[in-house]
């Protein structure tokens, strides 16, 4: 799957994560994230998001992600809806 435009899902809000896709010249995924629990939850929030975006067929972006404190559901729905919305 083809990242074609920006896309963005999510907002700042408590509980909840801002992504935003990029189209990104040549293969591979490009993951810039801050969190306010990265120490604790840095890694299982990267391991989200890049499942996700296989599991899309997405190989190709640049992700930009601020989270704050988003649950892993909450994660997942963001980067789907920001897939559908770079189409």
């Amino acid at each position: 799957m083809e990242i074609k435009k920006v896309a963005k899902a999510g907002t700042l809000e408590s509980n909840d994560i801002y992504i935003m896709l990029m189209p990104k010249d040549g293969e591979g995924i490009e993951l810039e994230l801050e969190s306010i629990v990265m120490k604790q939850f840095g890694d299982q929030i990267e391991k989200t998001i890049l499942e996700t975006l296989k599991e899309l067929g997405v190989t190709s972006v640049l992700v930009k992600a601020q989270d704050k404190g988003a649950l892993d559901y909450t994660i997942k729905a963001r980067v789907e809806t920001a897939v559908k919305r770079a189409q």
